[in-house]
């Protein structure tokens, strides 16, 4: 099946749009997004009790975590520049 070119075009960029969103997320938001994450994961493996493998998107979250916290620790002013300390 034949697509117009401007149909392409258009779903090329669109594809591309999406992808690039989580690439574009604030470090922030990301942070946010994995606690969430990693706390929904915490809940379900307590309800569920039982012992099962960390999906690839979780390990992901918890370095993102890992290396927010490094981050963090090593700073001396918070998100509005007052010093910490």
């Amino acid at each position: 099946m034949f697509v117009s070119p401007k149909l392409a075009t258009g779903i090329l960029v669109a594809s591309l749009s999406l992808i690039s969103l989580a690439a574009r997320a604030d470090g922030r938001t990301e942070l946010n997004t994995c606690q969430a994450m990693i706390d929904r994961a915490a809940q379900a493996a307590q309800a569920t009790a039982g012992t099962r493998q960390d999906d690839a998107a979780l390990q992901r979250c918890r370095q993102i975590v890992r290396d927010w916290t490094l981050r963090e620790s090593r700073m001396s002013v918070d998100e509005q520049g007052r010093p910490l300390r």
